[in-house]
């Protein structure tokens, strides 16, 4: 009897280890990333590898390119590598005709591209400011969604995230034009989500808050900047890179297949509402 418990025990336990297996694993699955070769951009690329996806990520530099691709394949992670200039659209195209032609079709987009040109009052940013910021960081957006979704549609579905800031929600100072581009992200996740969701392909947005990258270290380098963020921070450190790729894995992941048209704010507690 007790052997039969036993044996039934482990069978149940297994089983158990395979669903969550199942429900996380997104192995099979073919993953664009965006400006993916550090930063947010990169984590996200290795979290959804690390979880049996093969992704394709992206810079506007041969040399970041290849410097991605050698790190990610030496944690065993599936890459392809091309260099993509998401405000062009030919680039856009050689990105998802590449992607197709090596990994067979795309189940999962991970808009990350975004710059910011401009930091100063508002008032004083220019028409061809607000043009770069809008292409790149809400143009391309949608325009590689609309790109892709006919691949997914083929796939029998897919996840789309869009990684927006909590600048979005609570406009920073002196990153006016930047801001309102991560507000209209929030916007193009609740517009598009119900038309996708007939394709079963989900849409969802990451609102990251103060992350130790690169692109944010004008806003963390400064101690006293530091000091006064940490204010607002129920947890009182900034946050890394990984913590917002593993949300974006997660949303990727048949764990979140019920939810689409949401934003996730990972920002170490701070309250904003728009």
């Amino acid at each position: 009897m007790l052997r039969s418990f036993a044996k039934g025990l482990l069978t149940s336990s297994v089983a158990a280890a395979r669903r969550t297996m199942s429900h996380s694993s997104l192995s099979g699955k073919v993953a664009i990333v965006t400006a993916s070769t550090d930063g947010i951009g990169l984590a996200a690329a290795q979290a959804l590898g690390k979880r049996g996806a093969h992704v394709v990520v992206s810079s506007r530099k041969q040399a970041n390119v290849d410097k991605a691709v050698s790190l990610l394949r030496s944690e065993h992670i599936q890459v392809t590598g091309t260099t993509c200039n998401v405000g062009n659209r030919e680039d856009r195209e050689k990105l998802v005709n590449l992607t197709v032609k090596e990994c067979g079709g795309i189940d999962i987009l991970v808009s990350n591209a975004a710059v910011n040109p401009f930091f100063g009052n508002i008032l004083e940013s220019t028409e061809a400011v607000w043009d770069k910021i809008l292409d790149v960081n809400v143009k391309a957006s949608f325009l590689l969604t609309k790109l892709i979704v006919p691949h997914m549609e083929k796939r029998g579905g897919g996840s789309v995230v869009f990684v927006s800031s909590i600048a979005g929600y609570q406009p920073m100072q002196a990153l006016g034009p930047y801001s309102v581009s991560k507000t209209a992200l929030l916007g193009l996740t609740r517009a598009l989500a119900p038309d996708l969701a007939n394709s079963n392909i989900r849409v969802n947005c990451v609102a990251p808050g103060i992350i130790k990258t690169r692109f944010s270290s004008a806003l963390w380098q400064s101690e006293d900047l530091v000091d006064e963020l940490k204010k607002q921070l129920s947890i009182k450190r900034l946050g890394e890179p990984e913590e917002i790729g593993g949300v974006i894995a997660f949303l990727c992941s048949d764990d979140a297949s019920y939810i689409t048209g949401e934003t996730v704010m990972v920002t170490g507690g701070i309250s904003c509402r728009l």
